[in-house]
């Protein structure tokens, strides 16, 4: 009884496949790919005739190194991660056509060939500005051409790092260091022009109010401003010496002396 038990047992769990979330079942029986597919839970197959191919249908991350070329024939070094997945209604079509492999026989070509055609129609600085982003998503709608239909959903293409020739890195960097010096120029040439404009328009007023106070001085205001000042004086009880020619309350000389 005991020699039976085990080997129905054995036959048993092998009759039985667990498909987890995540991803779905394929099944493949005598050699032809079942259209159904298979979502998570358990599942019993006959082990002789009919196998459970599992694949993935979460967001996968691959990470490439490629050398891309520049519109002026450069070799630019960039590290580069693609994040794709599978569409879970289209994958015994994916194992049919393309097979397991998927990312060396489908995804990987077509990456290539969509990075060197997209990366090529740019300069190598533009790799390293704000056209970065506009590259990714031109690669990224590329393979989504070519892939979509296949069932495959590329989600995004980044580009981690960029390395540039050496030469070529050096010019950037002077480039830049060069408009860093010209801004802070600028704005020391500004702020000297607007301190010139201060120090003018303080002459101007300074020479207004001499030519305005010159001006206003004649006999008869003078005289004026003297008799008030006789007046202010005569108020006071101290007692006062005031040398004077009859006109000026101040030790001035008068007129002809």
């Amino acid at each position: 009884m005991k020699n039976i038990i085990i080997p129905l047992a054995v036959l048993f769990i092998c009759s039985c496949t667990v498909i987890r979330q995540g991803e779905v079942g394929v099944k493949r029986k005598l050699g032809k790919i079942d259209p159904d597919v298979y979502y998570a839970g358990i599942y019993g197959i006959n082990p002789f005739f009919t196998k459970m191919i599992k694949t993935p249908t979460r967001t996968e991350n691959l990470e490439l190194n490629l050398s891309l070329p520049s519109k002026e024939g450069l070799s630019i070094q960039s590290e580069i991660s693609i994040l794709y997945r599978i569409k879970e209604e289209m994958a015994p079509l994916i194992i049919e056509d393309i097979g397991q492999n998927y990312v060396r026989n489908a995804i990987l070509p077509v990456f290539r060939s969509a990075a060197s055609d997209i990366s090529a129609n740019f300069m190598a600085k533009d790799m390293h500005s704000g056209k970065r982003k506009q590259i990714e998503t031109e690669i990224k709608d590329r393979m989504t051409e070519v892939l979509g239909d296949r069932g495959f959903i590329i989600e995004e293409v980044l580009m981690k790092s960029i390395e540039l020739p050496r030469e070529l890195s050096a010019a950037i960097e002077r480039k830049l260091q060069a408009e860093q010096e010209s801004m802070s120029m600028d704005f020391i040439l500004e702020i000297e022009r607007k301190e010139a404009e201060r120090r003018r328009i303080e002459a101007e007023g300074n020479r207004d109010a001499q030519k305005i106070l010159a001006e206003g001085l004649n006999d008869a205001i003078i005289q004026l401003r003297s008799i008030e000042a006789f007046k202010e004086l005569a108020k006071s009880p101290n007692a006062k010496i005031i040398i004077t020619d009859g006109k000026t309350p101040m030790l001035i000389p008068g007129e002809g002396q």
